[in-house]
């Protein structure tokens, strides 16, 4: 079976797990009898040439990029063109592709004769299995997700009564404020994110509401952070929820439900089991205190109160990726990392989540988190 995969790495997690640099532009990657080719810029060839692992890297003016360029083609029609090029060198008559090939690229692909089958799940089953490099890069952007968990519980700590709300460092305290330090720590930590949760009160029973605005007295705060290591391009994921002083009873009593969820689904993790099965083992303690969820409400029904979203989710290259804890959860496997983030909310109220990362084994797991469940600030 020949594997064929186009784009750049800084946006297809496919590449990235096979050529782990980061390489803004378009370039073909193709498995065929036993090789692995790269053909791609002559600017990026050195790069690749000087990372190993058993590449074959071929400049694309071996391919006709020079007489492409030259011909007058559309900007727009360059691309495509030269991956018919490099198929056509290459040999290859066919090719297993992800779902997110280009589809002007494949359009011409096809129109020369190359069959292409879709397999997304042979792409997401190779990634799940994380290398030592990928790894690695979930733990460090884990230790910049938990500074920066720490930044927002500092201010937070440290705030104080001015002109009516609340101020700290001489500003104002807000979300935005919040967000930005933390931000700057992430970068210290060799990390980045493009956005994150710091959400407040009624905000935060919606459930993906990024927050905004100022944080006042008594106000519940839920951070979720996920940023990306900018080493190996992989990220983590984090929530905690904190309230500024004396939490209501309501919210202190979900918080204390929702870890007991969290621990209830992390005991049972392991290769083997399902994430569906975790879901439902959540979603039937929630019910048993009288939360809706998404096996227990009817057909049809949206829900905004209860436990309305999924379990968690894998972690990699994307922030969000197979398996699935939910639903359509997926049977677990060996080098899986995952999220588990039971959550309660109601509507116009505020709400609770608590998340924690986990690498999965044989045995069980290892939980990758280290960060204070502390509610009160």
């Amino acid at each position: 079976m020949n594997v064929l995969v186009v784009g750049d790495t800084l946006r297809v997690p496919e590449l990235r797990h096979e050529v782990p640099l980061g390489i803004p532009d378009p370039f073909v990657y193709a498995e065929l009898d036993g090789r692995r080719v790269v053909a791609i810029s002559s600017m990026e060839a050195m790069r690749l040439e000087a990372l190993g692992g058993g590449l074959e890297v071929h400049a694309t003016e071996e391919f006709g990029a020079d007489e492409l360029r030259r011909s007058g083609i559309d900007p727009r029609a360059y691309e495509a063109a030269l991956v018919v090029r490099v198929a056509r060198g290459l040999g290859i008559g066919s090719a297993t592709v992800p779902a997110r090939f280009p589809l002007a690229v494949a359009d011409a692909l096809r129109a020369d004769g190359v069959e292409l089958t879709v397999d997304q799940k042979l792409f997401d089953d190779r990634r799940r299995r994380k290398t030592q490099r990928e790894l690695e890069g979930i733990r460090r952007a884990e230790r910049a997700a938990e500074a920066g968990l720490a930044v927002a519980r500092d201010l937070l700590r440290r705030a104080e009564p001015v002109h009516g709300g609340l101020g700290v460092d001489g500003a104002a305290l807000t979300c935005e404020l919040v967000k930005r330090r933390i931000q700057a720590t992430f970068l210290e930590h060799g990390a980045v994110a493009e956005d994150m949760i710091v959400s407040r009160g009624p905000q935060t029973a919606i459930g993906h509401e990024m927050g905004s605005g100022a944080i006042e007295p008594g106000d519940v705060v839920i951070c979720d952070l996920w940023p990306m290591d900018l080493e190996s391009g992989c990220y983590a994921d984090l929530t905690r929820t904190l309230v500024l002083g004396e939490p209501p009873d309501e919210i202190r009593s979900w918080y204390a439900l929702c870890r007991e969820a969290l621990e209830l689904a992390a005991a049972q993790v392991r290769a083997g089991v399902s994430g569906r099965e975790l879901h439902r083992l959540v979603c039937e303690l929630f019910a048993r205190h009288g939360f809706p969820t998404q096996l227990t409400k009817a057909e049809g029904e949206v829900l905004r109160d209860g436990f309305y979203h999924g379990l968690g989710h894998g972690v990699g290259l994307e922030v969000h990726e197979a398996p699935s804890l939910g639903l359509l959860g997926e049977e677990l496997v060996a080098g899986d990392v995952i999220t588990i983030e039971p959550g309660l909310y109601r509507h116009g109220f505020g709400g609770v989540r608590v998340e924690d990362l986990f690498l999965v084994t044989d045995e069980g797991c290892e939980r990758l988190t280290d960060c204070p469940y502390d509610l009160e600030v």
